[in-house]
């Protein structure tokens, strides 16, 4: 695969109305990086970035939209694209956030447990929807992260790939938050056996991982489409204007 653009998505996590950065999906360890998710995403924007990514954390746990007032306000703030996941499960959620403004919907738990949702969600807004693969040791996790099921990772990705779906956002549960760098060998061994374009999330620490999954990228199969970048934007470690850069090269 030749070399390509790969687009990096800030991350806003959502919890209890504001913007948080968990350590390995655990909602008791959670950072608070701003209490304004409004004026964050428009900081993101400012800096350059040509997407969001939002996640409603405490939707994923309860199975519904919860933090809906925090994502209105990164709507009203930012004009670029947001793509959101965290609770929806059903298409009347998908409908209700397109009609609302987010550019993609993703669906995690519900795409693990309700295929025919996927399906039926790509038929009727194409293009518009991201399936969102969390892994611990290489299964599938759901519910928030809470439970780990018996089906692994490569196989939920394999399901989708004559629906539609216009992105797998795949997460190695054990690396997020972590900045320990980014699980490469899952994420491009799946990015090889589908067709669908993946986007790489979780253990970004700095510019180095970034420059890795670029040259690694390159010479596989399949496609990176982009990697979202969470605490290490937060904390400095990676600095937007030079993560840009590289990965635009």
């Amino acid at each position: 695969m030749s070399a390509r653009r790969l687009t990096l998505y800030p991350a806003i996590d959502l919890k209890d109305g504001a913007c948080v950065r968990l350590r390995r999906g655990e909602m008791a360890d959670a950072t608070v990086y701003s209490d304004d998710p409004g004026a964050q995403a428009k900081a993101w924007q400012d800096a350059g970035f040509a997407w969001l990514h939002v996640v409603d954390l405490n939707g994923a746990f309860a199975g519904r939209s919860v933090n809906a007032e925090a994502v209105a306000a990164i709507l009203k703030n930012a004009s670029i694209p947001v793509q959101l996941g965290g609770g929806i499960r059903d298409m009347a959620g998908v409908e209700r956030w397109l009609q609302a403004g987010v550019r993609r919907v993703i669906l995690g738990s519900a795409a693990a447990k309700n295929p025919g949702l996927v399906r039926a969600a790509c038929r009727a807004h194409p293009g518009r929807v991201a399936v969102g693969i969390d892994a611990r040791d290489g299964y599938v996790a759901v519910e928030g992260w809470a439970q780990t099921s018996e089906l692994r990772a490569l196989e939920l990705a394999l399901r989708f790939e004559d629906a539609g779906v216009a992105a797998i956002i795949y997460t190695d549960i054990s690396r997020d938050g972590m900045l320990g760098g980014l699980n490469l060998e899952a994420t491009l061994d799946i990015a090889c056996q589908i067709s669908t374009p993946v986007i790489a999330s979780g253990g970004v620490g700095g510019i180095e991982d970034l420059a890795e999954l670029k040259r690694r990228a390159a010479g596989a199969g399949g496609v990176i489409d982009g990697v979202i970048v969470g605490r290490a934007l937060y904390d400095g470690r990676v600095d937007p204007a030079e993560a840009l850069r590289l990965l635009a090269a």
